[in-house]
């Protein structure tokens, strides 16, 4: 029986990406906080994975090396945060504080990612070698 490594670890890398791509949209938002008209980004976790999981089925397979590779990214999961406080005058939206918060969970939920992918991986040795180091 064939281990695929994609389908043990595919969506959990697929996590830590969309963790990482939102880490980097949040540090973007704290970066222009007092930039004129800026207005903060995000990304819905839920809607990327769904997104990935469909991703996954709708693999493309190459059967020559002169195909072109099948990307299915998209921006349209980025979307504009809605403010919850109201608007200073200068069309900014970025909110200092929940940004840092965001980005705090963001990075617990990265980080357990990690820890997880990496469980995957020692239990998929474990199997390999039979529980010996």
């Amino acid at each position: 029986m064939a281990i695929s490594l994609d389908k043990l670890t595919a969506l959990h890398h697929r996590a830590v990406s969309v963790r990482q791509d939102r880490m980097e949209l949040i540090a973007g938002n704290l970066a222009n906080q007092n930039t004129p008209g800026y207005k903060a980004r995000d990304i819905n976790f839920q809607e990327a994975m769904k997104s990935a999981s469909y991703e996954q089925r709708m693999h493309l397979n190459r059967t020559s090396t002169g195909h072109i590779e099948g990307q299915m990214q998209s921006d349209r999961l980025v979307t504009f945060r809605v403010p919850t406080q109201p608007d200073t005058g200068d069309g900014n939206t970025v909110e200092a504080q929940m940004e840092k918060n965001a980005f705090l969970d963001n990075g617990l939920r990265y980080q357990a990612s990690l820890q997880f992918l990496d469980g995957k991986f020692k239990g998929m040795k474990k199997a390999l070698t039979g529980g010996q180091q």
